[in-house]
């Protein structure tokens, strides 16, 4: 028998300049024709252009790479949230639905209050504190809505060599101040976008040479680095490492002053439990998360080289 032969997909990546967007480039490259697309060419915040962008593209896959990601900001700018975070997912969802196509879309620990200290499950009740989180949990459930195929992934602490973020502000100011305060009660597992990347390229695959489309366990799954740690033990990480490296530091990491987030007040509160149970996403998928750590020291080696 003839074998039939193999036709790679066409993948549409909105936000290929984040801190994901620029990593799911690289992860996605292999698996089809990535057409990635940036602000200026895709605007989240006209439906009628999404539309119209998957209408052109014809994609088998939609990955959902772009949001408003300025949490203190959205405060004050409720509709702007709202409309990236809250609106366009339910438009790209259905124009996914429309084309059959597989949509993939990133949430956040924001749609959960923070409460307690054990890991959140997708199970659990939501109750973003935010207006950010409560933009992305409406996005979540305009994909829920719109129906078809959806993987929505939720994660936490993200941080990339590309773009700025938490690590690389550490080690900017380890260099240049003489002594840092870091909240030391709140908890997460700070996750890289090179994983994030690899992840949905794992799941993408799956989900192409996958027989049965309908079949595809589609749904909310959560994605994080294995392990926790707090924002002061993520500061002293990234110095220690960079200190083992020769960067000449201001601030030792032992010397880093841990504080509770009382005493560094917010526009938007944040949780104080980020912890994100992927025991769904791992067993689905067989997939294994490295340790927080190793993703940090990687994304310092990037930084550093």
């Amino acid at each position: 028998m003839q074998r039939k032969p193999f036709t790679a997909p066409t993948i549409l990546v909105t936000g290929s300049n984040g801190q994901v967007g620029f990593e799911l480039r690289r992860s996605l490259a292999p698996l089809g024709r990535v057409v990635a697309l940036d602000r200026t060419a895709c605007d989240l915040s006209n439906p009628a252009a999404l539309r119209e962008v998957v209408r052109h593209t014809r994609p088998e896959v939609i990955v959902n790479a772009a949001a408003y990601t300025a949490v203190d900001r959205a405060e004050t700018e409720m509709e702007a949230a709202f409309a990236i975070n809250g609106v366009a997912p339910g438009v790209l969802a259905e124009a996914a639905r429309m084309a059959g196509s597989l949509l993939v879309h990133y949430s956040t620990d924001y749609v959960f209050s923070g409460e307690g200290a054990t890991p959140y499950t997708e199970e659990d009740a939501v109750g973003p504190l935010s207006v950010y989180g409560k933009s992305k949990l409406a996005g979540e459930q305009a994909i829920a809505e719109a129906g078809g195929q959806a993987i929505v992934l939720r994660t936490c602490w993200v941080a990339g060599a590309h773009g700025g973020n938490f690590a690389k502000t550490m080690l900017k100011l380890g260099c240049a101040r003489d002594s840092l305060r870091v909240i030391a009660d709140q908890f997460g597992a700070p996750t890289t976008a090179a994983l994030i990347a690899d992840v949905t390229a794992q799941i993408v695959s799956r989900a192409w040479l996958h027989g049965d489309r309908e079949a595809f366990p589609a749904g909310i799954y959560h994605l994080a680095a294995s392990g926790e740690t707090s924002w002061h033990g993520y500061a002293s990480e990234v110095l220690r490492y960079a200190a083992s490296k020769g960067v000449a530091l201001k601030v030792a990491p032992e010397a880093i002053e841990a504080i509770p987030a009382a005493a560094y007040p917010l526009p938007a509160p944040r949780p104080s439990n980020s912890r994100l149970d992927t025991s769904k996403l791992r067993e689905t998928f067989d997939i294994h998360f490295p340790d927080w750590q190793l993703g940090v020291h990687h994304l310092l080696d990037q930084v550093l080289s």
